[in-house]
């Protein structure tokens, strides 16, 4: 699409299309999915933290820590983490209902000791997606 504010339009349509198939399925099979922020997780270093700026040509992520992945890989390792560390709601929401982020499955009554983690569906296995 030429007018790059319409194919901005589609691109966000069909992204946000896929999450819907996505999380469709994570409650049809008994799964959890988590959406996380893509940004940075190819450049952000998965054994260091450090942004190790490369360009989308540069296949390899090559750290001073001496990491050194595929970048696809490295990204899936950053995406994995932020997800754990997401891990929904620990609270009550606003109303006073206890909440969580993710729809469509039954979790463990929320409860937070100051540590964040992936909740656990009852008596099912836990995917990230």
């Amino acid at each position: 699409v030429k007018n790059h504010c319409l194919a901005k339009s589609i691109s966000d349509a069909s992204w946000y299309l896929f999450r819907q198939w996505i999380e469709y399925f994570a409650v049809k099979f008994d799964k959890i999915a988590i959406a996380v922020a893509p940004h940075y997780t190819s450049q952000k270093c998965s054994s260091c933290g450090v942004i190790v700026k490369k360009s989308l040509s540069t296949r390899t992520h090559n750290c001073s820590c001496g990491s050194y992945l595929h970048r696809d890989t490295n990204a899936a390792i950053n995406i994995l983490n932020l997800a754990k560390n997401r891990g929904g709601h620990p609270q009550i929401n606003a109303t006073g209902v206890e909440a969580t982020t993710l729809l469509g499955v039954n979790l463990e009554k929320p409860s937070f000791d100051g540590e964040c983690r992936i909740p656990v569906s009852l008596d099912r296995g836990v995917s990230i997606v």
